[in-house]
């Protein structure tokens, strides 16, 4: 497992353009997120790059890896700790040669126990299963059932969960082995950032109190 996913939670994935981004993305690490992935589709490749520079400090101040969504070009231009792949972005093998051996190369796999077999075997660092519940960022996603989280627990890389998490539903995916639950709306969406981040940060912690 790679050092810096050694410890389950949070994954806040920002939501594309908004104001205060960078102030947005520091609640949620007060909040406890463990991972930011810098996530926006637009062209506006100027600002992206202003953005990501920027997260990739802070996230370096907090101790939390920053992972840039399919732009392995950004990623490494601002020093990234790594990407994050869907099934039509860059060539595992290509951006594990670009960004090199100590890179943080997470997969999407929706649906699909066979994609991430064939990926963790490829080296992917971790691999990423949903949508497990409607999502607003992505409503007509595949569905995953949470059998796959217990399912993939012998292929030995984290597992993911993604869409629709709430504090009210991610309880569920954490119990099948979610060793992160990666989260867009019900965080960046909310209007108080750091609480919202706290209430999944919450749903690692066993009732002693202390992290899983």
């Amino acid at each position: 497992m790679h050092s810096k996913l050694q410890h389950r939670g949070l994954y806040a994935i920002t939501d594309g353009p908004r104001p205060g981004l960078l102030e947005a993305v520091a609640q949620a690490l007060s909040g406890g997120a463990r991972i930011v992935q810098y996530r926006d589709k637009t062209t506006d490749s100027a600002r992206r790059h202003a953005e990501a520079a920027a997260l990739q400090q802070l996230c370096i101040s907090r101790g939390a890896p920053l992972i840039i969504n399919d732009d392995v070009a950004l990623a490494i231009a601002i020093g990234a700790d790594g990407v994050h792949l869907g099934e039509k972005d860059s060539d595992l093998a290509a951006a594990r040669i670009a960004l090199g051996a100590q890179a943080i190369i997470g997969v999407s796999c929706y649906d699909s126990l066979e994609r991430a077999r064939t990926l963790a075997a490829a080296g992917a660092d971790y691999v990423a299963f949903g949508a497990f519940f409607p999502s607003p960022t992505k409503p007509h996603a595949r569905r995953a059932s949470p059998e796959l989280l217990w399912q993939s627990a012998a292929l030995g890389v984290p597992r993911v969960a993604i869409g629709g998490i709430t504090p009210d539903n991610g309880a569920s995916l954490v119990e099948a082995g979610a060793d992160f639950l990666a989260v867009i709306s019900a965080v960046f969406g909310a209007t108080d950032v750091e609480a919202a981040a706290l209430r999944f940060t919450d749903l690692y912690l066993p009732s002693s109190g202390t992290p899983r």
